[in-house]
């Protein structure tokens, strides 16, 4: 069989199939440190369980009720922040894409990588829509990167604030990122120490992390991850050597001992210097009944209720003293927060909501796919 099919996309009534690309470093959903893996996990679950036929392309072992297609022999955590494994990955990517739209179908494809948006004039080839969660903040590398994308690529944004910094930019939608709060324990009684957990980068503040806590008279935990030579040498040169007695560097934790370090910490300090796109880790600590106490930057506005679910300061000499205050805070409403506005059902809703606006723009002629017969071994030269 040969030639060029037209097949009519489904309707709102009907289950669409959804084709997530997630990075190859990390299991999907993680063990341990991996954002984006885990917001892709949850994402994935949510779609199938509102009935879509969700395809995984990633690496790792299959962690969620959507099929994977693992790209790579194993994931590949020590190239995170190579070009080469990006680059290939979004090669591989493209032949699985391009294999399962002429065997299966695919009405649209979902991209949480960086270099996977390159992919996109070979969709447009096939007919396929493309959206892409921009995960990360829209700095002065990345904007003319994103802006170059133009209208081919539908844009999605973590917070509001994130399309505040770039308005121009293709946006179709927001979605706060979310968590399955069951999967995260509550504890209303707390130990005796505050968490900075996160990786080890001047502009996630460990470093005022310690000094606040010094000055507040609260033991520090750390919990940062540590693997990259860039990090290792901010915590040599500017954490390290502000440690005391007082403080313990955990390491960085899998996610069973991330769960019970949030859980017993009497707050996690967020002390960012930068715009934060989302900042899953506050939401986490939330969900345990844990407030946040961090500086204003970024999304922390919009996923913390000053002196409800954590306190927002202005300036890193405010730190100590709304430590003291977020111990006057409500574990529980820390927890119902959560639970309101970032569980995985609104997220799931709202990402379909989306995809049916994407699909359904006869502009671009997404109302159908266009299906390319392919050389039968093509899926198996794309996961080799």
């Amino acid at each position: 069989m040969s030639g060029t099919e037209l097949v009519t996309m489904p309707d709102a009534a009907q289950p669409l199939r959804i084709v997530l690309v997630a990075p190859p470093y990390f299991d999907i959903p993680p063990k341990g440190y991996g954002g984006t893996e885990a917001v892709v996990a949850d994402l994935a679950d949510a779609l199938v369980k509102r009935g879509h036929r969700v395809t995984v392309l990633g690496a790792g072992e299959p962690g969620t009720s959507a099929r994977l297609i693992p790209l790579w022999e194993r994931t590949i955590p020590e190239r995170l922040g190579q070009p080469y494994p990006e680059v290939m990955h979004a090669l591989k990517v493209r032949r699985a894409i391009e294999h399962l739209a002429a065997t299966d179908g695919v009405d649209l494809v979902h991209d949480h990588t960086f270099a996977g948006p390159l992919n996109t004039p070979a969709y447009r080839a096939l007919g396929l829509p493309t959206v892409v969660t921009v995960h990360g903040p829209i700095d002065d590398d990345l904007y003319p990167y994103y802006r170059e994308l133009g209208d081919d690529v539908g844009l999605i944004a973590i917070s509001d604030r994130q399309r505040e910094l770039a308005p121009d930019l293709n946006w179709v939608g927001r979605v706060h990122n979310a968590l399955r709060i069951d999967d995260w324990p509550f504890r209303a009684d707390k130990g005796d120490y505050a968490l900075f957990l996160g990786r080890y980068a001047p502009y996630k503040g460990a470093h005022l992390a310690v000094r606040a806590a010094h000055e507040a008279g609260v033991p520090l935990v750390l919990a940062g991850k540590c693997d990259e030579p860039s990090e290792q040498a901010y915590f040599d040169e500017q954490v390290r050597p502000l440690l005391t007695e007082t403080d313990h560097v955990f390491g960085q934790a899998d996610a069973v001992s991330k769960r019970k370090l949030l859980a017993g910490a009497r707050c996690l300090l967020f002390p960012i210097q930068w715009e934060e796109p989302f900042g899953m880790v506050m939401i986490e600590a939330m969900a345990c009944g844990t407030p946040v106490v961090a500086l204003r930057g970024g999304a922390v506005p919009e996923v913390v209720v000053d002196g409800v679910t954590g306190v927002i300061c202005e300036h890193p000499d405010e730190l100590p003293a709304a430590m003291e205050k977020a111990q006057t805070l409500d574990p529980a409403a820390c927890r119902r927060h959560v639970a309101a506005h970032f569980g995985v059902g609104q997220f799931g809703s709202g990402y379909e909501q989306i995809y049916r606006r994407v699909v359904g723009d006869p502009a671009s002629a997404r109302h159908v796919t266009l299906r390319q017969v392919l050389p039968p071994d093509i899926g198996e030269r794309a996961t080799a």
